[in-house]
């Protein structure tokens, strides 16, 4: 037993804890999972300009990632679809119909210049040990943008999940612009397909948003799918309508795929049918519109968090300026190391310090002599006289020093000079300078990614309103079935899957149900009806009910707001017996007595309108008391 609390409280959190921050969520800080880390890591280490075999990155890869080629083959598949970070050459697939890529041998890629511009610099990148401790990968990438909200992300880990939608790569810049300069910003979701997308539910990249497919209806008879709502490829999204027709909850006469560089699906339509009588029910009833619930939970500071895109867009804000801060700070200390280097060697050449160590026989005699040398120009270097900077100099070559430009020197010094005045500038105005940079990013790539999907707004369509009454509700007398499958019997009304109805039985119990295929009910059924609330709301249920006890009638008026779907109910009191029942209005209650001694009146009629609603549970009025025999309604005269 104390095994198996080892396994439980140790192993199987350590595994938790693997899966969630090393398998399935991203990063805050670079919007990638660990795979996706590693993938782009290999390209940067491989970069040379030129495409690289497939294959090739995946084996290289793997000396970062414990896991076997088919995941990374598949992962830098993925990554390379989104079109941002990897530049593809060969059969990638197709997002749009599902079509699968190429095997690995048989396709290239790169690094794209957007990947080396915002997430290239290993200067100012933190490393860690490989799986096998044999290399180093980046902890996280220095990311100039939200990468988590432009790419996306699905996964699901030990008790949670994620699922972020992709946002357009300039849309999220310019919302870190906005966020730079402390302006209120707004961004929504932007897939690749195209389609319509109702944000009405997106609460800030949480809650739901319903996405659909674009439709050409300009032919009434003949319905073009153009985009595709996220999620769908234009094989599934043709399964699911061909499903539906199939159990005829949509009416076409053919579907034909034509999509090749744009998608194109063909819906043609029966005779007597028209496109405004079918868009409806594909939106209900097929992938033509899907809902997504969304949750924005990423890895921060080692835990998982859930968090809103309001502050993901102000986190980076601020991880941009500090990712720009230190890149001028290096650029700076590179720059004064640059300087330095260039102005020992003016001093060098210029002012012939070399010709004082011609005679010297030892090295540190040279290293006196020349140290000795730069003392009256002291004032012009700016840091201590190295054996490194030394040891530099005396590796000029002779011909270098014979066609020492000495204009063109001091030129590249005055160069060095400005670029150091010019950073001084940025670092003492850094949220400016930053938001410069993302607006030079937004002018180079504005054409590159336009907005693809259309913001609108739209109702869910309800299967059941869309849904087509074809199927016949059937009730044999002579049996006591009910169900759209009853052959015999008598057609009652048409109905749909998707309908409910309310049986009323003989014995005055009732109960709201989904539509039946075939169930029986008993002989003698009372009332048979669509449980529409709306329509029952304003139904009134007139019964007349006998007393089992002292036999006499009782009229009872009520309206069947309230249900639970297959529950059972019962509309007259117990210990009594229904003797009639409707719907209609205008109508009398007409009670026969039976034949007694001295009982004259053995049949009255009573105006149904003259008695009050009450509810359900309420009991009825009692008409009189005598001992009935029968009831019914009949229309007044």
């Amino acid at each position: 037993m104390a095994y198996v609390n080892t396994l439980f409280n140790e192993n199987f959190l350590e595994y938790a804890s693997y899966v969630i921050k090393d398998r399935a969520i991203p990063h805050l800080d670079d919007g990638l999972k660990p795979v996706q880390r590693r993938i782009l890591h290999s390209l940067l280490e491989m970069d040379d300009g030129k495409f690289h075999k497939v294959a090739n990155i995946v084996g290289h890869t793997m000396q970062y990632h414990p896991h076997g080629d088919a995941s990374i083959y598949s992962a830098l598949v993925v990554l390379a679809n989104k079109e941002l970070f990897i530049d593809k050459q060969g059969n990638f697939g197709n997002i749009l119909t599902g079509d699968e890529a190429s095997a690995a041998r048989y396709i290239e890629c790169r690094a794209t210049p957007l990947a080396k511009r915002m997430l290239h610099k290993p200067d100012i990148t933190d490393y860690e040990p490989s799986y096998d401790g044999r290399r180093k990968e980046p902890v996280t990438f220095p990311a100039k943008f939200p990468v988590v909200l432009v790419l996306g992300a699905e996964g699901i880990a030990v008790g949670m999940s994620t699922k972020i939608l992709p946002h357009n790569f300039i849309e999220v810049c310019e919302a870190v612009q906005s966020a730079l300069r402390g302006e209120p910003f707004q961004i929504f979701p932007d897939f690749p397909g195209g389609g319509l997308v109702d944000v009405s539910g997106y609460d800030d990249g949480r809650g739901k948003i319903l996405t659909r497919c674009r439709f050409d209806t300009k032919d009434e008879k003949r319905i073009v799918i153009r985009e595709l709502p996220f999620g769908s490829t234009t094989e599934s999204l043709t399964n699911s309508i061909e499903a539906a027709a199939k159990k005829n909850k949509v009416k076409i006469a053919s579907i034909n795929d034509y999509t090749a560089e744009d998608v194109e699906i063909e819906i043609r339509l029966p005779r007597g049918v028209y496109t405004k009588e079918v868009v409806d029910a594909l939106y209900a009833f097929t992938e033509c519109e899907n809902s997504i619930t969304v949750n924005l939970l990423v890895i921060k500071d080692g835990k998982p968090t859930t968090m809103t895109i309001t502050e993901v867009i102000q986190y980076h804000a601020k991880r941009l300026v500090a990712i720009l801060t230190q890149e001028l700070e290096l650029e700076r200390a590179q720059l004064l190391d640059r300087l330095h280097a260039r102005t020992l060697e003016r001093i060098f050449v210029e002012e012939r310090i070399y010709k004082r160590i011609e005679e010297q026989t030892t090295a540190d005699a040279v290293t006196s002599e020349i140290l000795i040398g730069f003392e009256p120009f002291r004032k012009e270097i700016r840091r201590q006289i190295t054996d490194e900077d030394i040891e530099r100099l005396l590796k000029i070559p002779i011909r270098r020093i014979s066609r020492y430009d000495i204009e063109r020197a001091k030129k590249e010094i005055a160069e060095i000079n400005a670029r150091l005045a010019q950073i001084k500038h940025h670092l003492a105005n850094i949220v400016d300078y930053a938001y410069d940079y993302l607006g030079a990013v937004v002018d180079d790539y504005r054409s590159a990614y336009p907005r693809r999907t259309e913001i609108g707004s739209f109702d869910k369509v309800d299967a059941r309103d869309a849904a087509v009454r074809t199927m016949s509700l059937r009730y044999d007398a002579n049996t006591g079935y009910l169900g759209h499958a009853v052959s015999s019997g008598k057609e009652l009304f048409k109905v749909s899957a998707y309908d409910r109805i309310l049986v009323i039985r003989s014995k005055g119990t009732y109960s709201v149900i989904d539509v039946p295929e075939k169930l029986f009910v008993g002989k003698g059924m009372l009332s048979c009806g669509l449980a529409d609330k709306d329509v029952l709301a304003k139904t009134v249920f007139s019964v007349v009910y006998q007393d089992d006890t002292t036999k006499h009638p009782y009229l009872k008026r009520t309206r069947i707001e309230q249900y639970i779907i297959d529950k059972g109910y019962d509309i007259a009191p117990d210990g009594s017996t229904v003797l009639a029942l409707t719907t209609r209005e205008g109508v009398v209650a007409h009670v026969k007595y039976r034949k007694k001694k001295n009982v004259r009146v053995l049949e009255e009629d009573f105006e149904v309108d003259d008695y009050l609603v009450k509810g359900v549970k309420a009991l009825g009025v009692r008409l009189a008391t005598r001992e009935a025999t029968s009831a019914r309604f009949v229309a007044r005269r």
